[in-house]
């Protein structure tokens, strides 16, 4: 969302709100009011929904915006409504859906009852966008796919000591969120770690680090100085923790939890994995690629619209961790390989991923949702001159 305001015109005026959500979209708010933008957060939420409502009509109105950008189900519905009280367009972007638990399946559900009733669907894949026509029953005059984007800018310098962090989580076994204690069967004198498997993503079913963990026995005992990191949080920390005990992976394969510095990390990777069941189109894969690292990744949800098989990375079915252990070892071995992959996956992130790109396609929607022959306000108040 912020790569999108800084990649708009500057004649464009952007806004962002959020719901308190405890308190988790603070550090992001603080990050957007840094970059000079308004943001709001919201003092009503769940199950406060009417008050919600009031609340976001008035924001809209203060803002005086003509467009409302939506991401999430619950803005999606509640700025719905709001956004009918003051008389502008409502647009949902379309991420994905995860099905993480019984309590999130049952807000996807009435998410993907409601898009039909939207201004306009965005969905940030082909893939993704198939699903909403056949679920969701969007008609496509009012459906568009616009994809994510990489934010390139972030990886034209690399970090010098990003390396040496990376290779540190293997190095400490012992410390908070990098597994257990080493088991005493001679593992500390095990060669020490020098190629790097990164992945990450919520630590939940639909991202396959359950399948991933099954490679990874095959891929540690083919080469002695591979380690596999998997960066992040969720529901299934304790089963991913105890399965690596199981398997004798402990200090080859480590979960440091959430990082704050993930950009750098990745690009100090030799391969990013991504072993999803279901995705939209993940930044961690356009990341990847902007770093110039190659991705192995399952062919699902856009994943093959960013990976191009055999060019940029591999793609491998789900589930099968045979053909990931593979795909990873195979890239492993050959570092020419990895770096041919690395460099045609950042010249194709340059050409099809840019932020640049992704301004001008919401620019075009905005314009042809809303003709205006004043000045047009865009997402949270972004004013948009008329040409």
């Amino acid at each position: 969302m912020l790569g999108l305001a800084l990649a708009l015109p500057a004649a464009v005026r952007s806004h962002f709100a959020s719901f308190p959500e405890g308190g988790q979209a603070r550090d992001f708010l603080q990050v957007v009011q840094e970059q000079g933008f308004p943001a709001y957060e919201l003092r009503h939420d769940t199950p406060h929904l009417r008050a919600a409502v009031r609340e976001l009509t008035g924001l809209l109105r203060h803002t005086a915006c003509d467009v409302l950008l939506c991401h999430g189900y619950k803005a999606n519905i509640l700025g719905r409504l709001a956004a009918r009280r003051v008389g502008i367009p409502a647009v949902a972007v379309s991420r994905g859906w995860t099905g993480e638990s019984f309590k999130v399946r049952l807000y996807e559900w009435l998410d993907r009852r409601h898009l039909r009733f939207m201004d306009h669907v965005v969905c940030v894949s082909e893939g993704q966008a198939a699903k909403v026509r056949r679920w969701c029953g969007v008609p496509d005059q009012r459906l568009s796919v616009i994809h994510n984007s990489a934010r390139l800018e972030a990886f034209t310098a690399t970090d010098p000591t990003a390396r040496q962090r990376l290779l540190r989580f293997f190095a400490q076994p012992g410390t908070p969120h990098a597994g257990t204690s080493l088991p005493d069967d001679g593992s500390a004198n095990r060669s020490p770690i020098t190629e790097v498997v990164l992945a990450a993503g919520r630590l939940s079913p639909e991202k396959g680090f359950t399948v991933l963990l099954e490679a990874a026995r095959t891929i540690c005992a083919a080469a002695a100085t591979a380690g596999i990191v998997i960066f992040g949080e969720g529901s299934l920390r304790g089963v991913l923790e105890a399965r690596i005990a199981e398997l004798g992976l402990t200090g080859r394969v480590v979960l440091p939890g959430f990082r704050a510095d993930l950009d750098t990390l990745i690009a100090a990777a030799d391969v990013v994995v991504l072993p999803s069941f279901t995705e939209g189109l993940p930044n961690v894969a356009l990341e990847a690629s902007a770093a110039g690292v190659p991705v192995v990744a399952t062919a699902v949800g856009g994943l093959p619209e960013v990976v191009s098989d055999g060019e940029t990375g591999t793609l491998v079915p789900p589930g099968h961790p045979a053909a990931l252990a593979q795909a990873v070892l195979e890239l492993l071995r050959d570092p020419a390989l990895r770096s041919c992959f690395g460099q045609a996956g950042r010249l194709r992130m340059q050409e099809l991923f840019s932020f640049n790109t992704q301004a001008q396609s919401y620019l075009r929607l905005f314009q042809n949702l809303k003709p205006n022959p004043l000045p047009v306000r865009l997402p949270w108040g972004m004013a948009l001159p008329h040409d």
